[in-house]
């Protein structure tokens, strides 16, 4: 990656825009209020319809199996499990990774971090006009809702424009457990995007490239519970912008839900689990073959829930549009715009669904 390249992406990730200052959740929660004020009230969490089916479950798929012998019979079934993960769930559950160290030690740092006094965090608050730091994502007006949660958003990838005045030095391990974090995921990733080129029928060098001088976000999560847990919303519904997300969770708190046949479905995390979803940007390279989901989080009204997500985006020379092999027979069904323009439509706008990748799509 050149050096003007690399300033390019920082340009990218740190001026195409931020999110308007709100209130600490995790402080105003501390409050021990019989109330939350008005901007937090979502009266439609009360009409959503929650399926009750505690058997329908998000594919699991098993890391070990697809990084054997691939002549062998485990491979090839385990390679059609993921095939069918990414068309009809775009979510899945990631087990025997080879990662479960890395994760561990994530956690540990994670939680120290919001357990900091508010003006210790505060030291990493966002700046004006800027995605990363400590805050909210997404806030473009005053009068828009907001979401019942604290996030912590960097940028590890690329590697040398980081922004090390945002990473924390208490714990005094922050650092160089991100940075380890950061490298293993990208690694999943990029094994994860090579099997997927093989199910798609694409190139896996030209395919996987794409993601090796990737963008990385690594967005570490609070949310607070709330005596109005079923009013407010932890995670407005949203689908992801990014490409691949790798997503843990770090206590028992249920909380994810992902949208199917108009339903939310509530996720039940396997122990140890990476929780794997499919991208905005992965639907387009796709042209639609993959689909991202609509997710959310809600809240619990007794006790806290923490993650981390890890979004991984092409790096910022990748024309964001539907594969040439994959437009063949049926025409593109998407738009071709540059990484840059395509940055500046997600962080402009509020999340709302999946209605940032309609402004991508070819009206047939």
């Amino acid at each position: 990656m050149s050096g003007g390249t690399r300033e390019t992406a920082v340009i990218w990730a740190r001026n195409s825009g931020g999110s308007l200052p709100v209130e600490n959740v995790q402080a105003l929660a501390s409050k021990n209020l019989n109330s939350v004020p008005y901007r937090y009230i979502r009266p439609e969490v009360e009409l959503d319809e929650i399926l009750a089916d505690e058997t329908v479950e998000i594919p699991v798929i098993d890391m070990s199996k697809l990084v054997s012998d691939e002549s062998s019979l485990e491979f090839n079934d385990e390679l059609a499990k993921l095939h069918h993960a990414c068309e009809d769930w775009g979510f899945f559950q990631l087990i025997n990774h080879g990662v479960s160290g890395a994760i561990e030690k994530m956690k540990v740092v994670t939680e120290e971090f919001f357990k900091l006094p508010l003006d210790e965090k505060m030291a990493y608050a966002q700046l004006p006009n800027s995605i990363e730091g400590y805050g909210q994502a997404f806030v473009v007006s005053e009068e828009q809702k907001l979401d019942w949660a604290d996030m912590f958003f960097l940028l590890p990838l690329p590697f040398s424009q980081r922004n090390m005045k945002l990473w924390p030095t208490i714990p005094t391990s922050f650092r160089s457990t991100l940075d380890k974090y950061s490298s293993e995921l990208h690694k999943v990733s990029i094994i994860l995007l090579s099997l997927m080129a093989v199910n798609l029928g694409v190139e896996q060098k030209k395919f996987t490239s794409m993601f090796e001088d990737c963008i990385q976000g690594i967005r570490m999560n609070y949310y607070p519970p709330c005596v109005l847990a079923d009013k407010v919303m932890g995670l407005t519904p949203h689908s992801d912008a990014t490409g691949l997300t790798l997503l843990i969770q770090l206590n028992e708190i249920q909380g994810l839900q992902i949208k199917k046949n108009h339903k939310w479905v509530p996720i039940n995390p396997v122990p140890g689990a990476i929780i794997i979803n499919i991208g905005d940007v992965l639907e387009i390279l796709s042209n639609g073959e993959y689909k991202s989901i609509e997710h959310r989080a809600v809240v619990n009204p007794e006790k806290e829930r923490l993650s981390i997500a890890a979004f991984h985006s092409p790096n910022i020379r990748t024309m964001i549009g539907p594969l040439p092999d994959l437009v063949k027979e049926n025409g593109a069904k998407y738009k071709t715009i540059g990484h840059e323009d395509y940055a500046r439509l997600v962080l402009s706008s509020k999340l709302d669904g999946k209605r940032q990748l309609d402004h991508m799509k070819i009206k047939q």
